[in-house]
């Protein structure tokens, strides 16, 4: 007699069985060959960003003010061989620079399909009193933090409807939950991001386009501040969170990553927090 025929699949599969009923898109975590933006890349956190998405095979826009900062980023990239970047100087303050950024991609590759909306003020604000905030500095952190993020979205958006499919992912901040004092500019900056998330995925949803915000910890890049955090702060930080180690930009890489796949289809309108467990969300 023959043996019956196992349909079970082998332990370390990543297929699910074929009469399962699970689409394809479902399995699929690449992001080889999409033109993905990364605002704000020339370093921090939106340079490891354009690092890792070249790295799997993406077309990345190295989009930032300051051009040589961008260039540097792109070169890197290209001297490694494990990706292709474009450097771009975008000043995601003026919506004319980031319309002509997405031109500039529609006539080079006829596509984007991602944009990370990394673009921020932070390192260089002064700390002080909500009531001692220099106004023009305000207007400042208002203009590029918030209004940057809305410039960045209008100019890729019509390539992204006319797809039928596109990834929009802002990045906000635990300050936002934790309150964090003598920061107000900044705080307020990036709770507006959560709230600008939920209705663009509203808006966007119809098309195709999901809309997902992740808010990270407080991260240690080669970006100098103006008011350096000394060890006794990051020893307290430590102490609030789950995981015990620092955050690093690597550690939010992963669920940016993920947005921007076709696995994530059907997640939008939410905001993530990737800060080692400081925070949490019933």
């Amino acid at each position: 007699m023959d043996a019956p025929t196992s349909t079970s699949t082998h332990a370390t599969s990543t297929q699910a069985p074929a009469d399962s009923g699970v689409p394809g898109h479902a399995r699929d975590f690449a992001v080889e060959g999409r033109v993905v933006v990364v605002t704000g890349s020339g370093q921090g956190i939106g340079r490891e960003l354009a690092r890792q998405f070249a790295a799997a095979g993406a077309i990345v826009a190295v989009a930032d003010i300051d051009l040589d900062k961008a260039r540097q980023v792109a070169e890197e990239i290209g001297e490694t061989g494990s990706g292709r970047a474009v450097a771009l100087q975008v000043d995601v303050c003026d919506a004319a620079s980031t319309r002509a950024m997405a031109a500039r991609l529609l006539a080079e590759h006829g596509r984007i399909d991602v944009l990370v909306n990394n673009a921020a003020i932070f390192a260089s604000l002064n700390k002080g009193p909500f009531d001692e905030i220099d106004p023009a500095e305000w207007d400042q952190v208002l203009r590029v933090n918030v209004t940057g993020v809305w410039n960045a979205a209008c100019a890729v958006a019509p390539a992204m409807r006319a797809a039928g499919w596109g990834r929009i992912v802002n990045i906000s901040s635990d300050a936002v939950t934790k309150g964090v004092p003598n920061y107000l500019h900044y705080v307020a900056s990036k709770s507006a991001l959560i709230g600008m998330t939920n209705s663009l995925a509203r808006e966007l949803g119809p098309h195709g386009i999901t809309v997902n915000c992740v808010r990270p910890g407080s991260v240690a890049t080669e970006v100098d501040r103006v008011h350096n955090p000394t060890a006794d702060f990051r020893t307290r930080i430590l102490s609030q969170q789950c995981l015990q180690r620092g955050q690093v930009p690597e550690d939010i890489v992963g669920i940016i990553m993920f947005f921007a796949t076709p696995a994530a289809s059907f997640i939008t309108g939410q905001t993530i927090a990737a800060d080692g467990g400081m925070t949490h969300n019933s």
